[in-house]
């Protein structure tokens, strides 16, 4: 087993800096680019971020601690910001997701002391029961799946000009 709490907040703590210091500040081309129908742009990402912050992460890791397998988690809308209409720029986005995840990481460092909370168990409502190491190991692969996202769509806008060299760029095959 690879988990580590100390190092999953390392993750979580770096990725608000990573995405504003990559983001802020660039044209809508590249912030609104996705790779088809059904898919998510930069901003759409950012959005779908501040919504975990907001509903999943916390509240289902509060739920563990309090309830334990005696009530499930609310569901969570992994598609709700896409219902959202907001006039926000990137910029105030992003600091909303970094003043969220800063709270959020405070919260998780008073709740959880790791010698005592990591292998309590909660209930999801799709895979039943989860312990805390694992949400926890999943928030910090969240952020990483979601970086990784928002890179290869914005690659992705280039596919074409790239000409002969996109064999050479994996990430455009995928």
């Amino acid at each position: 087993m690879n988990f580590n709490i100390d190092e999953a907040v390392e993750v979580l703590e770096r990725t608000p800096k990573t995405l504003e210091y990559f983001l802020s500040g660039l044209s809508d081309g590249w912030l609104h680019c996705n790779e088809g129908e059904g898919t998510w742009n930069a901003t759409e990402i950012i959005e779908h971020l501040i919504e975990g912050e907001k509903n999943n992460w916390i509240p289902r890791l509060k739920l563990m601690l309090q309830e334990g397998e005696s009530k499930p988690f609310p569901p969570f809308d992994r598609f709700s910001h896409l219902q959202a209409i907001g006039e926000q720029s990137i910029e105030e986005k992003l600091h909303e997701f970094k003043t969220i995840r800063e709270q959020n990481i405070e919260t998780l460092k008073a709740l959880i002391e790791p010698e005592l909370h990591l292998e309590i168990t909660g209930l999801h409502p799709e895979f039943g029961v989860v312990k805390v190491r694992e949400l926890i190991s999943t928030w910090a692969a969240h952020d990483l799946t979601h970086i990784a996202q928002i890179v290869r769509v914005m690659a992705k806008r280039y596919k074409e000009d790239v000409g002969p060299w996109a064999e050479y760029l994996s990430i455009l095959k995928k």
